[in-house]
């Protein structure tokens, strides 16, 4: 049954829900084959770039240096983006009946705010690092050392398990006794306060500030950063300038695709648009899959790296 006696709580009431029911993307049957290629497609595809990023940055020394550090936890991030809702999603499109325990939902939930709030302050010090590599390029190696990086890695996932912990909060303590029903293909915080039995008007409120705030704040930072950026490269022409703004371009494309969905699902006052579930769906296959496709085309040496390291084991290959 989808909802059954789970445990009671505090002042007398009842929490009966053990499991939700998704409603999913679509009910037409020639659509949830076609979504379920695309998934399956982008899926793969995105886990592959990512690990091929992630192991050319760990072994080849060509690319030891703190831009590709942070590319590298990037797409080690990008790595669990993709691997949250994706497979869950890809599963139930083989299914009538989806559905996921009251467990899985909350674990859904914790591990979406805390990749999206390290991939934040990551994107964060990968414009710092840009900044810093353009405008003081003769203190690079000084402001950027592992130190740095290891201190700005900390503090990503110091916000993300703490980002996380503090939406958890709103929940832990909601009955949930009614409708067990969301119409998504994975948990959303939003969705979720609205199925509990009692007003959660202030509770939703509170965590579209939370979420909201977090991040507009980082957009608008990571807006203001590019924009000095781009105005030093402009003012300070030089041979290296084309260079830089293929660089920045990549950069900034990556924090558009990411903000973008992230935004408009946080801040947009009608949660229950279909848009909300497609632009869900673009943040957990397409973005993961585009970041390393993006940083590899526009990038000769990740390129020459991944040759380097994966050469071995393709003549490997020939051999035997």
């Amino acid at each position: 049954m989808a909802a059954q006696l789970a445990g009671s709580m505090d002042g007398g009431n009842h929490s009966v829900v053990s499991e939700f029911v998704f409603l999913g993307l679509t009910h037409s049957w020639e659509l949830q084959v076609l979504l379920l290629v695309f998934s399956s497609v982008f899926y793969v595809a995105s886990m592959t770039g990512n690990t091929l990023i992630v192991f050319s940055v760990t072994f080849d020394p060509h690319l030891h240096s703190p831009m590709y550090y942070l590319l590298a936890s990037l797409s080690f991030i990008d790595l669990g983006a993709c691997s949250i809702a994706s497979p869950k999603m890809i599963y139930d499109l083989f299914r009538k009946h989806k559905v996921i325990s009251f467990g899985g939902c909350i674990a859904q939930i914790f591990f979406i705010h805390v990749i999206g709030g390290v991939e934040m302050v990551l994107l964060i010090a990968m414009a710092f690092d840009r900044y810093v590599a353009i405008c003081k390029p003769l203190h690079y190696l000084t402001i950027m050392s592992p130190r740095m990086c290891v201190l700005f890695l900390a503090a990503a996932w110091a916000l993300g398990v703490s980002h996380s912990l503090f939406q958890l909060a709103f929940i832990v303590n909601l009955p949930f006794c009614g409708p067990n029903v969301l119409d998504s293909f994975y948990c959303d915080l939003p969705r979720l306060l609205r199925l509990a039995c009692t007003d959660t008007y202030k509770l939703q409120f509170m965590v579209t500030i939370n979420s909201g705030f977090i991040c507009v704040g980082s957009f608008l930072i990571l807006s203001i950063s590019y924009v000095f950026i781009l105005f030093t490269v402009w003012k300070h022409s030089s041979s290296g300038s084309s260079k830089a703004v293929s660089t920045l371009s990549a950069h900034i494309t990556v924090v558009l695709l990411f903000f973008g969905p992230t935004m408009f699902v946080y801040t947009w006052p009608h949660p229950n648009s279909q848009m909300d579930k497609f632009l869900a769906l673009s943040d957990a296959v397409i973005t993961p899959f585009l970041n390393p496709v993006i940083y590899t085309l526009r990038n000769k040496e990740m390129k020459a790296a991944m040759k380097r390291t994966f050469r071995p084991l393709m003549i490997f290959r020939m051999i035997s």
